[in-house]
C-alpha cells in the first residue's frame, strides 16, 4: 500500500484520544474496521494507536458522546508535505497502473 510512501507508521502522529470524562459507552468505536479499540470495564480504550487509517476520523465523527479526538490535521499536512507522501503515493499509484501518468 502506498499511502506511506515509505515511511513507517509510528513516525506517523496519527490516532485517536478518548476523554473518559465524555465517553457515553455507546460503543460505536468498537465497529473499527482496524481493531484500534479495545473495551476494559465498560468504556472503549485506545488500545492500538498506530494501527489508525491516517487520516480516518470515522469513529469521532460518529461518537455520540463526543468524547474521541485526533491530532491536527494541519499537523499530518505538513508531515505529508515535509515527506513528500503526496508525490510519492501519486508515483506509486501510477506504477500500479491505478491512474494514468
Amino acid at each position: 500500500m502506498p499511502w506511506f510512501a515509505g515511511v513507517p507508521r509510528e513516525e506517523i502522529e496519527w490516532g485517536p484520544t478518548i476523554d473518559p470524562e465524555k465517553c457515553v459507552s455507546c460503543g460505536i468505536c468498537m465497529n473499527c474496521g482496524k481493531e484500534v479499540f479495545d473495551w476494559v470495564d465498560g468504556r472503549s480504550v485506545v488500545a492500538r494507536y498506530h494501527d489508525c487509517v491516517t487520516g480516518c476520523t470515522s469513529c469521532a465523527n460518529l461518537c455520540q458522546g463526543h468524547a474521541i479526538s485526533f491530532p491536527p490535521l494541519d499537523d499530518l499536512r505538513k508531515f505529508y508535505r515535509k515527506n513528500r507522501i503526496w508525490d510519492k503515493v501519486k508515483a506509486q499509484l501510477i506504477a500500479d497502473g491505478v491512474i494514468p501518468e
